[in-house]
């Protein structure tokens, strides 16, 4: 039986009579500046096939013809070759190399042969084809930004700074280089997939003391930060379609962590005794997982009480739920004894606790880390090893020495002073240089206060004019899912603004408040 050939492309026997004329200018390099000859002959070589004046199927000429026609070594057309062959551009061949069939885009090919042939890099036409759209997990994702971007200063009153000038640098720098002395060729390699054990045995210890966390080291996950340690409880604990219940207002980082994910979230309202659970929610949209702050809520300041901390934890055994508890900055409580982590109430509660060293150390280092109930650290640990690449290893053994050492405590201690002196001066100067009635939340703990404002004064107006004056609190409205008209406020973080300068900036951010208010009459 006899049967066609299978179609190719038109072989054009003879290479073009002179490959040179299809560039527009020599191929010359000055000593010290601008591409190789080797470099620009590779981009135009690729430039003529994808413009379609090198066709599929033209033979080139031999090395040597090519390199007498442009005046260059034949070595470097060989090698130009060479790199075409392996990009798949050129196909060699003992009768001949050819260019190889390609998909070509008409619209690239047209506008491309407008470009100059010596351009490294020329730009795409604006008339081509919409590249496919982002994900809808990724479209949501924009109302989550900050106002500020991460990589600037931070502007005075920014939230969830700490006090970078007052951290022990020099302290922190020996405890880095004496544990780089140290090293051994193995700390140069991937680490465990769930943190160094060192700093991991250092944690659990600092929270069995501190917060009253029920763990050990064998529960615990490092992270790169609480932003990750977030995301990584959304791949573990939830399926598409689950429904997750956060507080509103809430974490705006919680918010972007589950708007990232094909769940589906509820806003819960939360008042002063923390999230409130409307009756027959259970029964009729159980959730999957449950985000609270409950010692110090983010950004109202209230604390989740007792009676619902176990009734929340009693609902989630009953319906299969786990609770994410972000203890985020509890550890600096300015009233009384810090308030204990929910997660120990009771023993093997559902509860998965999120930490960071972001507040208590400094924001770059990041470092957070989860403390998984022991069924799930047991279950999720062959997951956890596919999902996590062990790095930063140096950092958090430094850390660990850190804390082993007693500096972090001491550091603790130092900032719990410093964060309420800060917050008592920004609370005078609020009492005498804002004029508009305000009520201040959540003053009991962390590094920021909320000061809750009439409608009358529209945050985020207040919040843009605040910034184009290098002040930079948050708008309340901004955290809200669901803004109410109480979600009118502003967020003023403290810790990274010496108490010196509170006065002034609060009555420069008062007269801004009484014009946005007159802007909005």
């Amino acid at each position: 039986m006899i049967t066609a050939p299978k179609s190719r492309p038109a072989l054009h026997d003879h290479p073009p009579e002179n490959v040179a004329a299809l560039f527009d200018s020599p191929l010359t390099v000055k000593p010290g500046r601008g591409a190789s000859l080797q470099k620009q002959l590779l981009s135009r070589l690729k430039h003529a096939i994808l413009e379609g004046r090198l066709p599929a199927g033209a033979r080139l000429p031999a090395s040597r013809t090519l390199a007498e026609d442009l005046a260059v070594s034949r070595n470097t057309v060989s090698i130009v070759y060479d790199q075409l062959a392996a990009e798949g551009f050129i196909v060699p061949h003992r009768l001949g190399t050819r260019v190889a069939q390609l998909s070509l885009d008409p619209h690239f090919a047209a506008e491309a042969a407008k470009q100059q042939a010596n351009a490294l890099v020329p730009p795409l036409p604006d008339d081509l084809p919409a590249t496919p759209a982002a994900s809808r997990r990724i479209q949501r994702l924009p109302s989550t930004r900050h106002a500020a971007r991460a990589n600037e200063t931070p502007l005075p009153f920014t939230p969830g700074v700490p006090a970078l000038t007052r951290f022990p640098a020099s302290t922190w720098r020996r405890t880095l280089e004496r544990v780089m002395r140290e090293a051994q060729p193995r700390h140069y390699h991937y680490g465990d997939p769930l943190g160094e054990p060192a700093l991991r045995e250092a944690i659990a210890e600092h929270l069995r003391i501190s917060r009253g966390v029920r763990c050990d080291a064998s529960q615990v996950v490092i992270t790169e930060g609480a932003h990750e340690a977030l995301i990584l409880c959304v791949r573990l604990l939830t399926d598409p379609g689950d429904t997750v219940w956060m507080e509103d207002p809430g974490y705006r980082g919680a918010k972007a962590a589950f708007h990232s994910s094909d769940v589906r979230l509820q806003a819960l309202r939360v008042d002063d005794e923390g999230i409130v659970i409307p009756e027959g929610l259970w029964e009729t949209s159980p959730p999957r997982l449950v985000y609270v702050t409950p010692s110090h809520q983010y950004p109202l300041g209230s604390v989740l009480s007792a009676a619902r901390r176990l009734d929340l934890i009693a609902q989630a055994r009953h319906y299969g739920t786990w609770i994410l508890e972000d203890d985020y900055d509890s550890e600096f409580r300015h009233q009384g004894e810090p308030i204990a982590a929910m997660q120990g109430m009771v023993p093997d509660s559902p509860v998965v606790y999120v930490g960071t060293f972001s507040k208590t150390m400094f924001p770059a280092l990041r470092l957070g880390f989860l403390i998984l109930p022991a069924t799930l650290a047991t279950q999720a640990r062959d997951a956890l090893d596919e999902l996590l690449r062990g790095g930063h290893r140096f950092e958090q053994l430094a850390m660990a020495d850190f804390i082993r050492s007693g500096q972090f405590a001491r550091h603790l201690g130092r900032m719990r002073r410093l964060y309420r002196e800060r917050q008592t001066a920004l609370r005078d100067a609020l009492a005498s240089y804002f004029d508009p009635a305000y009520a201040v939340i959540g003053e009991r703990c962390g590094l920021h206060l909320t000061v809750r404002l009439d409608p009358a004064f529209p945050d985020k107006a207040i919040v843009a004019a605040a910034q184009r004056e290098g002040i930079g609190p948050r708008a309340l409205s901004s955290f809200a899912l669901d803004p109410q008209p109480s979600d009118n406020g502003l967020v003023i973080g403290y810790g990274d603004t010496d108490a010196s300068r509170i006065p002034s900036l609060i009555k420069r951010l008062a007269t801004l408040v009484a014009a946005q208010k007159s802007a909005a009459s």
